[in-house]
């Protein structure tokens, strides 16, 4: 069986969505908590020893580091036959939302709650764009839900895994109430949380968490 480490941090929303497929598919891995925050990943030396591209996550499997999240969840979904797609309309579908999310949900979402969350001293204006942006995506989540279970129909796929691993971080972080605002989204959070050995981020990523200033 393979061997996984993955290099991650509590608040990254990217390492969740691995760590969430792998404990989904059974499997367990190594925690390599990253100092994100003290600027780790920024330096020439980590870049060099563990990631060209200076982000996390990066995935170990058997000592060979591999990055980037959305080919990695459809690597992983490949080798254990979970959470695919098996006809060419559903590869379609779930390419086509896993690319809007890392393009547009979580691209916006991760930056905007970082910076309301977890940056001292942020500018309201952006925010106040960035969330307009965002107010914009979910109302487009809300109303594919509202006539889907699933992103890609009746059944979860990594476009789910994917989809919600920014959202279900608490609300004082993102600044979000679903359950009022966007009742189908809400509603299908609590399906993916409903899943056989779902677990929480901070339940799955321990270590030493950064300040929230939005608190």
């Amino acid at each position: 069986m393979p061997l996984y480490r993955l290099h991650y941090f509590p608040e990254s929303g990217n390492s969740y969505k691995l760590a969430l497929m792998l404990t989904l598919c059974g499997e367990t891995f190594e925690p390599v908590w990253t100092d994100f925050a003290g600027g780790v990943t920024r330096t020439a030396e980590w870049r060099k020893a563990v990631n060209e591209m200076g982000e996390i996550p990066v995935l170990e499997v058997d000592g060979v580091k591999m990055t980037q999240t959305a080919p990695l969840l459809l690597k992983l979904a490949e080798q254990y036959g979970r959470f695919g797609a098996e006809t060419e309309d559903e590869k379609f579908e779930l390419l086509r939302w896993l690319f809007w999310d890392n393009h547009k949900l979580t691209g916006y979402m991760a930056t905007y709650r970082f910076m309301r969350a977890f940056t001292e001293k942020n500018d309201p204006q952006v925010l106040k764009h960035f969330r307009r942006r965002l107010e914009d995506f979910l109302g487009i989540l809300d109303g594919h839900l509202q006539h889907n279970e699933f992103a890609i129909g009746a059944k979860p796929t990594v476009a789910d895994i994917s989809m919600m691993a920014y959202l279900h971080y608490p609300s004082d972080e993102h600044g979000f109430d679903f359950g009022t605002s966007y009742p189908a989204v809400h509603g299908w959070l609590g399906r993916m949380a409903a899943l056989p050995g779902w677990k929480p981020a901070y339940e799955l990523l321990p270590g030493k968490r950064m300040t929230n200033y939005a608190k």
